[in-house]
C-alpha cells in the first residue's frame, strides 16, 4: 500500500478496515485540502459496506457566472457516459454590484440548486459534488456567500481556482484526445482560461478574470451592443491580454475552444455561413464579421432574428462579447481557427479525483 496523498493506489484488495485507519489518519490527511478528506472519508465508508466499487451513478452542479448546471454522468473505470444535463441560464455575473454577490444572486441559487438536490433525490446517486468558479471566486464576500449557500442547501460548495479551473480544463480535455500538443481556452461568464500543453503536459497556464458576461456588464447598455460598444470591450480584451506575461510565447495555429461561450459560437457560426450542424470548426477570420452581423446600431432582420434563437437561445445576450475576446485572443496568438471541445471543468474533476476510485 502506498502512503502519498494519491488516493488512486489505494486498491479495492486492501481490507476495509485498513483502508478506513489509513484515511483518518490525522498524519496522512492533516495536509489535504478539507473538500478531498471529505471526499475520501465518504468514500472509504461507502467501501466498507458496498465492497469494491466498479461503477456509480454520479452528479456535479456547477454554478458558473453565466449559467448554473447539472449534469449526471455513469462512471466506470476510465470512462464515463453523461446521462443528463440540466441548466439555468441566470447570469450571475449580473448579480454583482460594487464587487459583491447581492442577496438576490445568493437567494437565486440557493433556489435552482435545492432544485436540483430535490430532483436527484428521486435517482440511487452515488455521489454529489458542487462546485463554483468565477461567479463566486472573484467576490469581495465569497466566503460568506458560500457559508450561507451550504447552511441553507445542505451541500458543501468547492470554491475552484482560476489556476485549478485552468487545470481542469485541460484534464478533461486531454482524456480522450489523441494529440499531445496544443492550446486551450475557456471563455466563462466571469473569466476565461488559457492553457499551452505540450508532449500531454501543461507548459503554461493562466486565468484571467474577464469572461463574456462580465464584459458585457461592463460596456453594454442594450440588449445587442453596438459597434462603438463593440470597439470598447475590444479595447478592453486587449489590454487585458496583453497584460499577461509571456502570453505571446505559446502562438498555436489553432485554438481548442472550451465551454459554454464556444459552443454557441459554433452553432451560429453553423447557420451564419450554411456549414453542417455538426461542424466544430470555425474560421477565425470570419469571427469579425460574425461580430458586425449581430450589432444593434442595424435592426436585426427576420433571418437573423432566426439565427439568434435558434443557435444560441441562451446566450444571446453574451455572444457577441464572447466572440469578441476569442477574435482578440487568436490575434495575439496567431490562431488561424477554433475547433469546439464538449469537454471542460467537470470532466476534469471527473478523470483527476473521481475515476481513479473505480477499481
Amino acid at each position: 500500500m502506498c502512503w502519498d496523498d494519491d488516493i488512486s493506489c489505494l486498491t479495492p484488495d486492501d481490507s476495509a478496515h485498513l483502508r478506513l485507519t489509513v484515511f483518518l489518519s490525522d498524519s496522512l490527511i492533516s495536509h489535504l485540502p478539507y473538500d478531498r478528506i471529505k471526499l475520501i472519508t465518504m468514500w472509504f465508508f461507502y467501501l466498507i459496506f458496498n465492497g469494491s466499487v466498479m461503477e456509480m451513478l454520479y452528479a456535479i452542479i456547477d454554478i458558473g457566472s453565466s449559467s448554473i448546471r447539472l449534469a449526471v454522468y455513469h462512471l466506470e473505470k476510465n470512462s464515463m457516459d453523461l446521462l443528463l444535463k440540466k441548466k439555468h441560464a441566470i447570469g450571475l455575473a449580473g448579480f454583482i454590484d460594487n464587487d459583491c454577490m447581492t442577496q438576490a444572486g445568493i437567494d437565486k441559487t440557493v433556489e435552482i440548486v435545492k432544485d436540483f438536490k430535490d430532483f436527484l433525490a428521486n435517482f440511487p446517486i452515488t455521489s454529489m459534488d458542487a462546485i463554483t468558479t468565477a461567479a463566486l471566486r472573484n467576490c469581495r464576500n465569497s466566503r460568506k456567500a458560500v457559508s450561507e449557500f451550504e447552511e441553507r442547501t445542505g451541500i458543501s460548495l468547492r470554491v475552484i481556482s482560476g489556476d485549478e479551473e485552468a487545470t481542469f480544463d485541460f484534464i478533461g480535455a486531454a482524456h480522450n484526445r489523441k494529440d499531445g500538443s496544443g492550446l486551450l481556452v475557456d471563455i466563462g461568464g466571469g473569466s476565461t482560461e488559457i492553457v499551452s500543453f505540450e508532449n500531454r503536459e501543461i507548459r503554461f497556464k493562466i486565468s484571467v478574470p474577464m469572461g463574456a458576461l462580465s464584459l458585457r456588464t461592463s460596456f453594454v447598455h442594450g440588449f445587442l451592443p453596438s459597434a462603438k460598444e463593440c470597439r470598447a470591450m475590444k479595447q478592453e480584451a486587449e489590454k487585458r491580454f496583453d497584460q499577461v506575461k509571456d502570453l505571446q510565447q505559446h502562438c498555436a495555429p489553432a485554438i481548442i475552444g472550451m465551454g459554454g461561450t464556444f459552443k454557441s459560437a459554433c452553432a451560429l457560426y453553423n447557420r451564419l455561413y450554411h456549414c453542417d450542424r455538426y461542424n466544430t470548426r470555425m474560421d477565425v477570420l470570419k469571427i469579425e464579421q460574425m461580430i458586425s452581423e449581430f450589432q444593434r446600431d442595424f435592426p436585426l432582420t427576420e433571418e437573423k432574428t432566426i439565427m439568434l434563437m435558434k443557435a444560441v437561445p441562451d446566450r444571446m445576450h453574451t455572444i457577441i462579447s464572447g466572440l469578441i475576446i476569442a477574435d482578440v485572443l487568436a490575434s495575439r496568438l496567431g490562431s488561424s481557427r477554433i475547433s469546439y471541445s464538449d469537454t471542460g471543468v467537470r470532466e476534469g474533476v471527473i478523470c483527476s479525483e473521481i475515476l481513479p476510485l473505480l477499481k
